[in-house]
């Protein structure tokens, strides 16, 4: 009877642990040099001089056109853009 409480706390345990979300969130800064809406994209040119280039989603929040050439704050998630704000 041990031995079975034992195995089913550990599935237990460990099927909570696949269920849980990574959560890490990437936050990239510079300008926004363009919004591609056909691809569902947005180029950020960062300070260092990389451009970086990310997903949009229906849930992104914030990417608009008054914002191309100015500096922003994009917070993403695996690639896709969360909020793009003003910096």
């Amino acid at each position: 009877m041990k031995k079975l409480l034992t195995i089913l706390t550990v599935v237990a345990f460990s099927a909570g642990a696949a269920v849980a979300g990574c959560g890490k969130t990437v936050t990239n800064e510079g300008k926004l040099s363009s919004i591609n809406t056909e691809k569902k994209e947005i180029a950020i040119e960062e300070k260092d001089g990389k451009t970086v280039t990310l997903k949009l989603t229906p849930s992104s929040t914030g990417a608009t056109d008054a914002l191309v050439g100015k500096a922003v704050k994009v917070v993403s998630e695996h690639g896709k853009v969360q909020t793009v704000t003003g910096a």
